[in-house]
């Protein structure tokens, strides 16, 4: 009997495990390259990023990473990569505001920022923009993935 009711539960366990729904779909354009970048916000370069509504853009990630203050505690960091085609000459991406744009003449794709980096016209048929981990502890700002 100890047995029957064993065999239930792990069926019962096994059955009730299923793959993480909050899980992104891998985009098939983009690498994941490492990034971890430390932003001293006392330094002239970061320091609008103390006030929201500003952004800085690094060097780094695929093809350069916009930072988004929020507020005092919110930040996001996505890269400026077209994530809905291959990277190329043209892929990397213009920001205006709240809004990244590609250059490239084929698509005319834009994303919003502070909308989790979503296509603005079909945010449920095209990828977002990759994003980061970005994290303010004191006068930094941590961006990492």
């Amino acid at each position: 009997m100890k047995n029957i009711i064993f065999l239930l539960l792990l069926v019962f366990t096994i059955v009730s495990c299923s793959k993480n729904d909050d899980q992104k779909e891998r985009n098939p354009y983009l690498t994941d390259p490492v990034v971890s970048l430390n932003l001293n916000l006392n330094l002239p370069e970061y320091n609008g990023l103390k006030f929201p509504g500003n952004y800085v853009i690094t060097s780094q990630g695929i093809k350069g990473i916009v930072v988004y203050c929020v507020s005092d505690t919110q930040y996001f960091a996505y890269d400026l990569t077209d994530p809905n085609h291959v990277p190329s000459s043209c892929s990397r991406m213009e920001v205006d505001g709240t809004i990244a744009t590609c250059p490239c003449s084929t698509d005319e794709n834009e994303y919003n920022i502070v909308n989790f980096g979503r296509h603005t016209t079909e945010p449920d048929t095209k990828y977002p923009m990759q994003s980061y981990n970005a994290v303010r502890n004191g006068n930094t700002i941590n961006i990492s993935n």
